[in-house]
């Protein structure tokens, strides 16, 4: 790490103990360890003088003010509802976000050397247990009803509704990047072949990669975090990154315990899921879009160029 960089965390380590402060929240500086890997979000791992941990999240941009609104939303709707912990916020502004840590650690964490993950358990060795216990909390987060959810001011859309926002994201990206042909038409008789498209929506949490899923010593799922993206949209949007880690076996064997724990599925979930994986650049491009980092730009134009449509 650069002197820059060195000064730079220490500027953000003293501006977030002075947040907290003003917020009632009494922070060892000493004790606050920085993860810049988020892309909506800094932040910090901190213990206050009473030895609680907690998290600490500042917004990168003012777009992730607006979904942290929608988040706090989101919490309230799913505590009472889950087998599992979620974040307690006790701190809500536009500078900082604050809850306790959650017992129990991710199941993996980004990997700043390779930009993959590093699993808190060989990812081969995760058990019955990890795999049975995140189908139930999947379960128990689709089976929430969506009138309740909606009466708490989470965004909701219809099936229609969720496949016209695919079709008219994926049309502004080719407005703005170069998507391959094949790639393309991937895209387009997925969305217009009606067989693969559920007929309900599901209350979702929108981005359930390894960090955010947290779990004990004997792989059972304990908590989910960073809700951000959680809205009662498309089925099949919880098992996407899933898709892309265990491939088409492992979602099939996912799948079955899914249903076999009460969630509901349709005949070409499986097929569903593995298209919207190859629309996985539409998402990022779109992201990139919102940003406008050209970092974000950069990452986006290199997955649609290099995108393995027949793996994808």
């Amino acid at each position: 790490m650069t002197k820059s960089n060195v000064n730079e965390q220490l500027e953000f380590q003293k501006e977030l103990t002075f947040l907290a402060a003003q917020n009632g929240l009494h922070i060892v500086e000493e004790s606050m360890k920085i993860n810049e890997s988020g892309m909506d979000f800094r932040v910090a791992f901190a213990t206050d003088g009473q030895g609680q941990q907690w998290i600490l999240r500042q917004p990168r941009r003012d777009d992730v003010w607006e979904r942290a609104e929608n988040e706090r939303k989101v919490l309230e709707v799913v505590k009472g509802h889950l087998p599992v912990k979620v974040p307690e916020w006790r701190i809500f502004t536009p500078e900082l976000i604050a809850y306790p840590l959650l017992d129990g650690e991710p199941v993996a964490i980004v990997d700043p050397t390779g930009g993959g993950y590093a699993w808190r358990f060989p990812q081969a060795s995760l058990s019955d247990t990890f795999f049975d216990s995140l189908a139930a909390s999947l379960v128990a987060l689709h089976n929430i009803d969506p009138d309740e959810a909606v009466m708490g001011g989470v965004r909701s859309k219809t099936p229609m509704e969720a496949r016209q926002e695919f079709a008219a994201n994926m049309e502004e990206i080719k407005q703005s990047f170069e998507v391959p042909d094949q790639l393309a038409s991937r895209w387009e008789a997925w969305l217009t072949t009606d067989s693969y498209w559920p007929e309900h929506s599901t209350f979702n949490h929108g981005d359930l990669h390894p960090p955010h899923i947290i779990v004990d010593d004997a792989q059972r799922v304990t908590g989910l975090i960073d809700w951000t993206e959680a809205e009662i949209a498309d089925p099949g949007k919880d098992f996407v990154i899933y898709y892309a880690l265990f491939e088409e076996e492992g979602l099939r064997d996912m799948l079955q315990r899914y249903e076999k724990a009460g969630g509901r599925t349709w005949p070409r979930m499986l097929e569903h899921i593995r298209e919207q994986w190859a629309a996985y650049p539409a998402v990022v491009a779109k992201f990139a879009l919102i940003t406008g980092e050209e970092s974000n730009m950069e990452m986006a134009r290199g997955m649609l160029a290099s995108w393995d449509v027949k793996q994808g």
